[in-house]
């Protein structure tokens, strides 16, 4: 974070007045004073690190175009398109060093940029930094800009560069879960409705919803982002383009979609997309859809692996670590816990980001720091949490086969599979017997001479239990004779 460490300074001055600068130091005094105004979160925005880059590419784009225009000269429009390269590459990242959260709609964000990337600029031109009379972050670096086209831009192309970290983690977790479903394909198991028995399933098939349910989320995110790619370059302060060259915007959006490889454009009302930033309560609500998707499968997973002796006891989770500090050999989920509790603060993010869409007023929304840094959050924690999701839990889960087919060999909830043969009524009169007596379904049903064991064996196979293989001849329903009342 930015500090008046002790050793040599550089004095900057600005509208306020003048601050000693530390020498070394490639951000300036509105970094500075940022700095002294938003001591919050202690969380600088290099923590995200696309954030950073997306600024250095709005940076870059510009210069190239105030050059294509004739408004920059060549010297100085290289030099600033070279400086930002260096920190699309990756560099000076630790110099951006203002709070995620602030108050002026980004504008200590952006500053931070142009001083940083025109000090870097310096520096390579053989000048002090500092030597603004030269090159000036703001009549040089942020010329034909303003923090309310700069800002947003960068937090959508920033996202935008994010969200794909995010969505190669889904994949892969989408193709763990395929293999489970590939690996437990014949295991029987009881289906549950309501935490009530149901009906038979395999356990493979359990998993390949999964499965399903992560790539419909892919489906979305990839949707969702789509509208950040309506960007406002060009529009200035309100969207009037007020300070810019008539042929400023579109130079500068040619050159972004040749940086980013992003299939940005220009809002067609560059006033109202100024003001609008419905685009990230679209994008924030997409990705609550898949933080609550995936807490509900890891409620799953809690739930499947509950016991060992006294719960479902149906899956084993890898043990991560010791369970409890005063339960011997005790072993909790801990892998699905941790996602449940990200699933939460996306949720949380989520309404922080609908409050701030609805806040803004007029022209202008100023709380886009919040907006930006409540969706990079969620995307950062959501990426490390189906990481860890993927390779602590799902790829080392293994199955209690013999549970499971003991629980199928004892339920009551077979008998549906056989209600095409042998009638509803029949098939809940034996499922009543079969509950009291603790007995078989299947010996019931062949007591009852209501079918042959082999017909009874065929209809209650995994295939056919499961609905892998459907059932297709046409049969006669029996009808209960000699059933015992319950």
């Amino acid at each position: 974070m930015a500090s008046a460490a002790p050793g040599p300074t550089r004095t900057e001055k600005d509208s306020l007045g003048s601050m000693e600068i530390p020498a070394d130091a490639y951000w300036g005094i509105h970094t500075a004073r940022a700095e002294a105004n938003f001591p919050i979160t202690k969380r600088p925005i290099s923590v995200y690190s696309d954030m950073v880059r997306a600024l250095a590419m709005v940076k870059q784009a510009s210069a190239r175009a105030n050059r294509e225009i004739g408004v920059l000269d060549h010297e100085r429009a290289d030099l600033i398109d070279r400086a930002a390269q260096r920190i699309i590459d990756g560099e000076f990242h630790d110099q951006f060093t203002v709070g995620v959260i602030q108050g002026g709609a980004g504008t200590s964000t952006n500053m931070n940029a142009n001083e940083v990337i025109t000090n870097v600029a310096l520096e390579m031109a053989g000048r002090e930094k500092g030597d603004y009379a030269f090159l000036s972050p703001i009549d040089h670096t942020n010329r034909s800009q303003s923090t309310n086209d700069v800002y947003p831009t960068a937090i959508k192309i920033g996202l935008s560069l994010t969200l794909q970290s995010l969505l190669d983690e889904l994949e892969l977790l989408r193709r763990s879960f395929l293999s489970k479903a590939a690996e437990f394909h014949e295991i029987l198991k009881v289906g549950r409705t309501q935490l009530q028995d149901a009906v038979p399933m395999t356990l493979g098939q359990e998993f390949h919803g999964f499965a399903t349910t992560l790539g419909e989320d892919h489906t979305r995110l990839t949707e969702n982002a789509s509208l950040m790619f309506e960007i406002n370059m060009g529009a200035t302060a309100i969207g009037t383009g007020i300070t810019t060259h008539a042929d400023y915007a579109a130079s500068v959006l040619r050159h972004l979609r040749e940086i980013t490889a992003l299939d940005l454009q220009t809002a067609s009302d560059l006033v109202e997309s100024t003001s609008d930033t419905g685009a990230f309560m679209s994008f924030s609500s997409s990705l609550k859809r898949n933080a609550i998707k995936l807490s509900k499968i890891c409620n799953d997973l809690r739930l499947l692996s509950s016991g060992p002796q006294a719960g479902f006891g149906e899956i084993n989770l890898p043990a991560k670590q010791a369970g409890s500090s005063i339960m011997p050999a005790k072993v909790n989920p801990v892998i699905p816990e941790v996602v449940n509790q990200v699933a939460f603060a996306v949720v949380g993010a989520d309404t922080t980001v609908t409050m701030a869409v609805e806040a803004g007023q007029l022209q202008l929304n100023a709380f886009e720091p919040v907006i930006a840094h409540s969706i990079f959050q969620s995307i950062t924690w959501m990426r490390q949490a189906i990481w860890t999701l993927r390779v602590n839990c799902v790829d080392g889960i293994t199955a209690n086969d013999d549970r499971l087919g003991a629980m199928v060999g004892a339920s009551v909830g077979v008998i549906t599979a056989l209600t095409p043969f042998i009638g509803y009524a029949a098939a809940a009169a034996l499922a009543k017997t079969a509950l009291l007596t603790k007995r078989n379904v299947a010996d019931l049903v062949v007591e009852a001479g209501l079918m042959s064991r082999e017909e009874v064996t065929k209809q209650l196979s995994p295939a056919r239990l499961s609905g892998l293989e459907a059932v297709t001849a046409a049969v006669s329903v029996i009808p209960p004779e000699g059933l015992i009342e319950i």
